[in-house]
């Protein structure tokens, strides 16, 4: 019986220290031996997010041990592993920068390939960890730093069919939790506080929501909830702040979806349409909900990673390198850390954002 493919994945792009180890069985499906995350909501909870100084320091000093942890949960040994992925980009530098450096460190003693992921397309790639899944298929990438819909035609291939041109929309979850006194991390606090609330209660702006294809915007709807905070009286105004909040992005996002199925289907003729929805916004059950009512409505077969794979995780990140692995897709070790790396390179960055409407 030949040997099965071995993959350190190691992710520090933001707040999180995870590594995980991943294989695949006998049908070449990916197995997920070992899987650690480690917070730094306790780190951060004071100054209501993320100080990238500070989460720095915590990812230099956790990250030996997290490795050491998840290499022994798999039940393998050092030298069993066939190569190490780590997060390349995008993030924050001074947090990339601890990851990347232990895998290049890693992979040299061991004299095993190094492979530098983007950390998009491990969000990109997560569904393959559950459901087996063929290119091309519909992304919606919802997480606190981006918010964007791509075509998947491959492994780096990606067409961008729209992206936010302002605010991700985690980071609308997270500001208006912020506003609404939550503490951090407050983003999925709000669903629980919008089941309190009467969702009609406020009517708040849908920017773009006529306009700019399924480009989507929400700096409007933030200062709109600001404004509205400086007049609530009552815990249930919050909630229905809260709850008015929380319908709002439902109907930006059906209405935009629906747009980008209709892109999607001009650009690609397959017998089924999949529409992958990732990233840690994915975790919010009504708009799981509303996407998978419109998707039976447009056809479209929704998958969702698990919930714990929808937040920043190592296990994406090693199928990345899984996948790459197979291709002999390689990284040099100079590879720098990348704070901005776009997963449809062709696509200029939105300026605010030179997206015509």
């Amino acid at each position: 019986m030949s040997k099965k493919t071995i993959i350190l994945g190691i992710e520090s792009s933001c707040d999180e220290t995870a590594a995980s180890i991943l294989t695949e069985n006998q049908h070449g499906i990916p197995t997920i031996l070992s899987n650690i995350i480690s917070s730094q909501v306790d780190v951060h909870k004071e100054f209501g997010g993320v100080v990238p100084e500070l989460a720095a320091r915590s990812h230099i000093e956790k990250i030996d041990w997290i490795v050491e942890k998840a290499i022994k949960d798999s039940g393998k040994k050092l030298e069993d592993i066939d190569a190490i992925a780590s997060t390349a980009g995008p993030g924050l530098i001074v947090c990339l920068s601890v990851g990347l450096s232990f895998g290049k460190a890693l992979a040299l003693s061991l004299n095993k390939p190094f492979i530098a992921v983007n950390h998009l397309e491990g969000h990109a790639l997560s569904p393959k960890l559950n459901s087996q899944l063929d290119y091309p298929y519909l992304l919606l990438l919802i997480s606190g730093g981006h918010s964007q819909f791509l075509s998947v035609e491959g492994l780096g291939k990606y067409k961008r069919l729209g992206t936010t041109i302002d605010d991700a929309l985690g980071e609308a979850f997270d500001k208006t939790a912020k506003i609404l006194g939550i503490e951090f991390p407050g983003g999925p606090q709000i669903e629980i506080l919008a089941k309190k609330g009467n969702p009609n209660k406020y009517e708040l702006p849908k920017p773009i929501f006529n306009r700019g294809g399924c480009n989507l915007s929400f700096a409007g709807l933030k200062t709109a909830i600001l404004k509205i905070s400086k007049t609530l009286k009552t815990d249930q105004d919050k909630y229905n702040l809260a709850a008015s909040f929380q319908k709002t992005i439902e109907e930006i996002l059906n209405k935009k979806t629906k747009i980008a199925f209709e892109e999607f289907k001009k650009k690609n003729n397959t017998k089924t349409n999949h529409f992958v929805v990732a990233g840690g916004v994915a975790a919010n059950k009504k708009i799981r909900e509303i996407l998978i009512n419109l998707c039976k409505k447009e056809n479209f077969k929704p998958i969702f990673p698990p919930k714990e794979l929808c937040g920043d995780n190592a296990a994406m990140i090693a199928m990345v390198g899984l996948e790459k692995y197979k291709l002999n897709q390689f990284t040099k070790l100079d590879h720098p850390a990348i704070p901005r790396w776009p997963l449809d390179e062709s696509a200029a960055f939105l300026k605010g954002a030179g997206v015509k409407f």
